[in-house]
Protein backbone atom coordinates (compact mmCIF):
# COMPACT_ATOMS: atom_id res chain seq x y z
CA UNK A 1 0.00 0.00 0.00
CA UNK A 2 1.42 3.38 -0.96
CA UNK A 3 1.61 6.32 1.40
CA UNK A 4 -0.76 9.22 0.73
CA UNK A 5 -0.84 12.81 1.92
CA UNK A 6 -3.18 11.72 4.71
CA UNK A 7 -0.91 8.90 5.86
CA UNK A 8 -0.53 5.23 5.20
CA UNK A 9 -3.72 3.20 4.78
CA UNK A 10 -4.33 0.61 7.46
CA UNK A 11 -6.70 -2.32 7.73
CA UNK A 12 -7.80 -3.03 11.31
CA UNK A 13 -10.19 -5.83 12.25
CA UNK A 14 -12.12 -6.54 15.44
CA UNK A 15 -12.72 -10.17 16.34
CA UNK A 16 -14.23 -12.06 19.25
CA UNK A 17 -17.13 -14.11 20.48
CA UNK A 18 -20.68 -13.11 21.23
CA UNK A 19 -21.18 -10.03 23.41
CA UNK A 20 -17.50 -9.03 23.44
CA UNK A 21 -18.18 -5.41 22.44
CA UNK A 22 -16.63 -5.41 18.97
CA UNK A 23 -19.16 -3.02 17.43
CA UNK A 24 -18.77 -0.48 20.23
CA UNK A 25 -14.98 -0.56 20.15
CA UNK A 26 -14.84 -0.38 16.36
CA UNK A 27 -17.02 2.73 16.47
CA UNK A 28 -14.93 4.35 19.20
CA UNK A 29 -11.71 3.69 17.30
CA UNK A 30 -13.20 5.05 14.08
CA UNK A 31 -14.27 8.24 15.85
CA UNK A 32 -10.83 8.73 17.37
CA UNK A 33 -9.11 8.26 14.02
CA UNK A 34 -11.48 10.71 12.37
CA UNK A 35 -10.70 13.24 15.10
CA UNK A 36 -7.07 13.06 13.92
CA UNK A 37 -8.21 14.02 10.45
CA UNK A 38 -7.90 10.54 8.97
CA UNK A 39 -10.36 9.24 6.43
CA UNK A 40 -12.03 6.13 7.92
CA UNK A 41 -14.24 3.40 6.51
CA UNK A 42 -16.14 1.68 9.33
CA UNK A 43 -17.77 -1.51 8.11
CA UNK A 44 -18.91 -4.93 9.26
CA UNK A 45 -19.24 -8.56 8.24
CA UNK A 46 -21.41 -9.84 6.90
CA UNK A 47 -22.61 -6.55 5.48
CA UNK A 48 -21.14 -3.28 4.28
CA UNK A 49 -22.64 -3.57 0.79
CA UNK A 50 -26.15 -4.01 -0.55
CA UNK A 51 -25.46 -7.68 -1.25
CA UNK A 52 -23.72 -8.18 2.07
CA UNK A 53 -26.63 -6.75 4.05
CA UNK A 54 -29.09 -9.03 2.24
CA UNK A 55 -26.89 -12.03 2.95
CA UNK A 56 -26.57 -10.93 6.60
CA UNK A 57 -30.33 -11.14 6.97
CA UNK A 58 -30.37 -14.63 5.49
CA UNK A 59 -27.46 -15.93 7.58
CA UNK A 60 -28.29 -14.41 10.94
CA UNK A 61 -32.08 -14.45 10.99
CA UNK A 62 -33.15 -16.71 13.88
CA UNK A 63 -34.80 -19.90 12.66
CA UNK A 64 -38.06 -19.03 14.42
CA UNK A 65 -38.24 -15.75 12.47
CA UNK A 66 -37.46 -17.11 9.01
CA UNK A 67 -40.21 -16.76 6.44
CA UNK A 68 -39.99 -20.46 5.61
CA UNK A 69 -40.38 -22.47 8.84
CA UNK A 70 -39.82 -25.88 7.23
CA UNK A 71 -36.82 -27.85 8.60
CA UNK A 72 -35.25 -28.02 5.13
CA UNK A 73 -35.03 -24.20 5.06
CA UNK A 74 -32.32 -24.36 7.78
CA UNK A 75 -28.92 -23.38 6.39
CA UNK A 76 -26.38 -26.17 6.25
CA UNK A 77 -22.93 -25.45 7.64
CA UNK A 78 -21.47 -25.42 4.14
CA UNK A 79 -24.16 -23.08 2.81
CA UNK A 80 -23.68 -20.70 5.75
CA UNK A 81 -19.91 -20.73 5.18
CA UNK A 82 -20.20 -19.95 1.47
CA UNK A 83 -22.65 -17.10 2.09
CA UNK A 84 -20.18 -15.51 4.49
CA UNK A 85 -17.48 -15.76 1.83
CA UNK A 86 -19.72 -14.26 -0.84
CA UNK A 87 -20.48 -11.29 1.40
CA UNK A 88 -16.76 -10.84 2.16
CA UNK A 89 -15.65 -11.02 -1.46
CA UNK A 90 -18.17 -8.33 -2.39
CA UNK A 91 -17.18 -6.13 0.55
CA UNK A 92 -13.50 -6.28 -0.36
CA UNK A 93 -14.06 -5.52 -4.04
CA UNK A 94 -16.69 -2.84 -3.52
CA UNK A 95 -15.54 -1.08 -0.36
CA UNK A 96 -12.36 -2.20 1.40
CA UNK A 97 -9.81 -2.22 -1.44
CA UNK A 98 -11.06 1.08 -2.90
CA UNK A 99 -10.88 2.70 0.54
CA UNK A 100 -7.35 1.45 1.15
CA UNK A 101 -6.38 2.65 -2.30
CA UNK A 102 -7.50 6.14 -1.34
CA UNK A 103 -5.38 6.12 1.82
CA UNK A 104 -8.20 5.45 4.27
CA UNK A 105 -8.04 3.45 7.47
CA UNK A 106 -10.52 0.58 7.27
CA UNK A 107 -12.00 -0.63 10.57
CA UNK A 108 -14.00 -3.82 10.13
CA UNK A 109 -16.19 -5.68 12.63
CA UNK A 110 -15.15 -9.30 11.87
CA UNK A 111 -13.14 -10.77 9.01
CA UNK A 112 -11.61 -14.12 8.02
CA UNK A 113 -10.59 -15.11 11.54
CA UNK A 114 -14.25 -15.19 12.52
CA UNK A 115 -15.00 -17.58 9.67
CA UNK A 116 -12.16 -19.87 10.70
CA UNK A 117 -13.25 -19.77 14.34
CA UNK A 118 -17.00 -20.08 13.80
CA UNK A 119 -17.31 -22.24 10.71
CA UNK A 120 -14.04 -24.16 11.11
CA UNK A 121 -13.75 -24.72 14.85
CA UNK A 122 -17.40 -24.14 15.75
CA UNK A 123 -19.18 -25.94 12.90
CA UNK A 124 -16.41 -28.47 12.36
CA UNK A 125 -15.73 -27.77 8.70
CA UNK A 126 -12.29 -28.94 7.56
CA UNK A 127 -9.84 -26.22 8.62
CA UNK A 128 -7.48 -26.34 5.65
CA UNK A 129 -10.42 -26.08 3.26
CA UNK A 130 -11.83 -23.16 5.26
CA UNK A 131 -8.49 -21.32 5.18
CA UNK A 132 -8.04 -21.91 1.44
CA UNK A 133 -11.54 -20.66 0.67
CA UNK A 134 -11.01 -17.59 2.86
CA UNK A 135 -7.82 -16.76 0.95
CA UNK A 136 -9.76 -17.04 -2.30
CA UNK A 137 -12.58 -14.79 -1.09
CA UNK A 138 -10.19 -12.13 0.23
CA UNK A 139 -7.71 -12.32 -2.66
CA UNK A 140 -5.21 -12.92 0.19
CA UNK A 141 -5.88 -9.51 1.78
CA UNK A 142 -4.84 -9.60 5.45
CA UNK A 143 -5.38 -7.08 8.24
CA UNK A 144 -2.50 -4.97 9.49
CA UNK A 145 -3.87 -5.60 12.99
CA UNK A 146 -6.49 -7.97 14.34
CA UNK A 147 -7.92 -7.12 17.76
CA UNK A 148 -9.39 -9.98 19.76
CA UNK A 149 -11.80 -8.91 22.48
CA UNK A 150 -11.66 -11.96 24.70
CA UNK A 151 -14.53 -12.87 27.00
CA UNK A 152 -15.67 -16.11 28.59
CA UNK A 153 -18.55 -17.79 26.82
CA UNK A 154 -20.90 -17.45 29.79
CA UNK A 155 -20.20 -13.74 30.14
CA UNK A 156 -20.56 -13.13 26.43
CA UNK A 157 -23.85 -14.97 26.08
CA UNK A 158 -25.22 -13.21 29.17
CA UNK A 159 -24.41 -9.86 27.57
CA UNK A 160 -25.94 -10.92 24.28
CA UNK A 161 -29.13 -12.12 25.94
CA UNK A 162 -29.45 -8.81 27.79
CA UNK A 163 -29.55 -6.93 24.49
CA UNK A 164 -32.20 -6.57 21.83
CA UNK A 165 -30.29 -8.25 19.00
CA UNK A 166 -31.01 -11.91 18.38
CA UNK A 167 -29.38 -13.98 15.66
CA UNK A 168 -29.09 -17.59 14.65
CA UNK A 169 -25.42 -18.01 15.55
CA UNK A 170 -25.87 -16.38 18.95
CA UNK A 171 -28.48 -19.03 19.72
CA UNK A 172 -26.06 -21.91 19.23
CA UNK A 173 -25.05 -24.14 22.15
CA UNK A 174 -22.53 -23.23 24.82
CA UNK A 175 -20.23 -25.99 23.52
CA UNK A 176 -20.30 -24.41 20.06
CA UNK A 177 -19.19 -21.07 21.47
CA UNK A 178 -16.46 -22.72 23.56
CA UNK A 179 -15.05 -24.23 20.37
CA UNK A 180 -15.16 -20.81 18.73
CA UNK A 181 -13.20 -19.27 21.63
CA UNK A 182 -10.59 -22.02 21.36
CA UNK A 183 -10.35 -21.27 17.65
CA UNK A 184 -9.60 -17.60 18.23
CA UNK A 185 -6.97 -18.46 20.84
CA UNK A 186 -5.23 -20.86 18.46
CA UNK A 187 -5.23 -18.26 15.70
CA UNK A 188 -3.58 -15.77 18.06
CA UNK A 189 -1.01 -18.33 19.21
CA UNK A 190 -0.04 -19.05 15.59
CA UNK A 191 0.67 -15.39 14.74
CA UNK A 192 0.87 -13.37 17.96
CA UNK A 193 2.53 -10.34 16.34
CA UNK A 194 -0.49 -9.76 14.14
CA UNK A 195 -2.87 -9.65 17.11
CA UNK A 196 -3.78 -7.52 20.09
CA UNK A 197 -5.72 -9.45 22.74
CA UNK A 198 -7.75 -7.38 25.19
CA UNK A 199 -9.74 -8.57 28.18
CA UNK A 200 -13.29 -7.57 27.24
CA UNK A 201 -14.40 -7.67 30.89
CA UNK A 202 -12.58 -4.38 31.45
CA UNK A 203 -14.56 -1.11 31.37
CA UNK A 204 -15.31 0.17 27.88
CA UNK A 205 -13.03 3.19 28.31
CA UNK A 206 -10.14 1.00 29.49
CA UNK A 207 -10.53 -1.36 26.52
CA UNK A 208 -10.61 1.61 24.15
CA UNK A 209 -7.44 3.03 25.71
CA UNK A 210 -5.52 -0.24 25.29
CA UNK A 211 -6.63 -0.47 21.68
CA UNK A 212 -5.65 3.12 20.99
CA UNK A 213 -2.16 2.60 22.42
CA UNK A 214 -1.53 -0.18 19.89
CA UNK A 215 -3.10 1.66 16.97
CA UNK A 216 -1.22 4.86 17.84
CA UNK A 217 1.96 2.80 17.63
CA UNK A 218 1.02 1.60 14.14
CA UNK A 219 0.37 5.18 13.06
CA UNK A 220 3.73 6.31 14.47
CA UNK A 221 5.54 3.49 12.67
CA UNK A 222 3.87 4.51 9.41
CA UNK A 223 4.65 8.18 9.95
CA UNK A 224 0.94 9.03 9.93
Amino acid sequence: MSKTSEGKPLFIVFEGGEGAGKTTQARLLGERLQALGRKVLLTREPGGTALGERLREIILRPSNERRDPRPESHLTSAAEFLLFLAARAQLIAEAIRPALGEGSIVVCDRFSASTIAYQGYGRGLELNAVRTACDLATDSLRPDLSILLDLTVDEGLARKNDGTERDAIGQESRDFHERVRIGFKELVAAEPRRWLVVDAKLPIEHVARLIWERVRGLLDEAGS
